[in-house]
């Protein structure tokens, strides 16, 4: 049986709320959602879930718009539609048997909509320690793999063969 694919559907004003290290200012929005960008970017790389994040625009002018920045698809939602209304929507739409969404947010009644309609729910916080956890998981992965290449000297992973010609040449015997 093939793998169902995943998709993480990301309320990103609401993660970035979630976050205690961040002082929310509307001056420095933009930086906030750079770095849950890419957080989030990097999540994808290492989960293997497809990353969608969808920012309230509700209050301005225009009709949303999607970018795809750093590999992940970014949806600002169009005026007069929160972020909840527009994964909502979105979760309906791209349901499917051959396919797992879950919804990071932690709106209860948002999170309740979106589990009525077939998706996992996540709470902000909840996602921001997966994504503290992945980057430790790959920090020390990265470690022992150094680790090992440090203890594995080149002649145990050649052939003997390789090896003697190598040592040969070496030795300019």
């Amino acid at each position: 049986m093939a793998k169902r694919e995943e998709w993480l559907v990301v309320d990103g004003y609401n993660v970035i709320g979630a976050d205690p290290r961040v002082r929310w200012q509307p001056r420095n929005l933009e930086e906030q959602r750079s770095r849950l960008i890419t957080a989030l970017s990097e999540y994808q790389a290492m989960s293997g879930q497809k990353v969608f994040i969808v920012f309230d625009a509700h209050h301005a002018a225009g009709a949303g718009s999607e970018q795809v920045l750093e590999q992940v698809t970014v949806f600002f939602t169009r005026r007069d539609e929160t972020a909840d209304e527009f994964i909502e929507r979105f979760v309906k739409q791209f349901k499917s048997p051959h396919r797992v969404i879950y919804v990071a947010t932690s709106d209860y009644l948002e999170q309740r909509m979106v589990f009525g309609q077939g998706a996992y729910r996540l709470s902000s916080r909840e996602l921001l320690q997966k994504i503290g956890l992945a980057k430790k998981e790959l920090g020390e992965r990265l470690r022992r793999e150094e680790r090992e290449k440090a203890r594995n000297p080149l002649e145990e992973r050649l052939d003997a063969e390789a090896f003697k010609k190598l040592e040969k040449w070496r030795r300019k015997k």
